[in-house]
């Protein structure tokens, strides 16, 4: 009586612990031998549902040929690619527009830090849909023109210019689409047109006009600030990267 007793109080007892912080103390392959797993037998059920025929039965003519063919339902195609080719995955992921740092405002002085025009000051005009901000020198000034940048690549300072409403409708990302270079076939047939051609539209050319109207007065209207403008950004002597402070939110 106390060994069935006994055998009933065991048999509800884990043969696995847990230690301290929830790890357990035997691994998969310990608790499989100490359940001795791998003495019961494993039976199978075997599924109820019948697997569909992929092929059906068609009657051959001719005594030679066995009288019935097994034809598979969906026929195979007749031409495959040679090449295996990876099928793009569903992606709903939308990109979002991407956020403004806060030191950078319509108005703000910038200093370009690559590209053509890399040391030099411009003033920020707006964020274009693409994320790239819209600077000018303005031209008239320092010679830089109309361009997008990356606010990855410009340092914001404190000055700010106080800008009147510049026309927008104009500036916009299709503004400084470039146009497709021609082939080789295509300039050997066109080789007499393509010197006439200047490298800066008209159109382009006024619209920068249009803005320096707007911006140099604005800046003009502040002292020194056309001469901060042309000068570029220079560490002189006593000055050093590391004690200056940059806004970079």
């Amino acid at each position: 009586e106390y060994k069935s007793y006994l055998s009933i109080m065991v048999a509800h007892k884990p043969r696995n612990t847990a230690l301290p912080g929830g790890v357990p103390k035997l691994g998969r392959a310990a608790v499989y031998r100490k359940r001795a797993l791998y003495k019961r037998k494993k039976n199978a059920k075997a599924s109820k549902v019948e697997p569909k025929s992929q092929f059906k039965t068609k009657v051959v003519q001719g005594q030679m040929n066995g009288n019935t063919r097994q034809v598979p339902l969906q026929k195979s195609p007749r031409f495959y690619p040679t090449v295996d080719v990876k099928k793009a995955l569903n992606n709903r992921r939308k990109p979002k527009p991407t956020k403004l740092r806060d030191s950078i405002k319509p108005g703000s002085v910038l200093i370009l830090l690559a590209g053509a025009h890399r040391g030099k000051r411009v003033v920020f005009l707006k964020q274009l849909p693409s994320g790239l901000l819209l600077v000018t020198g303005p031209y008239k000034i320092n010679g830089v023109p109309l361009r997008r940048v990356d606010q990855a690549y410009v340092i914001a300072t404190s000055t700010v210019v106080d800008l009147p409403a510049i026309p927008s409708d104009k500036l916009t990302d299709a503004t400084f689409k470039r146009k497709a270079k021609p082939t080789k076939n295509e300039r050997e047939m066109f080789i007499d047109n393509s010197s006439d051609e200047p490298k800066i539209s008209a159109e382009r050319i006024a619209l920068q006009k249009e803005v320096d109207a707007v911006v140099v007065p604005a800046v003009k209207k502040v002292d020194m600030l056309a001469s901060y403008l042309r000068s570029k950004f220079t560490l002189s002597k006593g000055q050093f990267p590391h004690e200056m402070f940059i806004d970079n939110s």
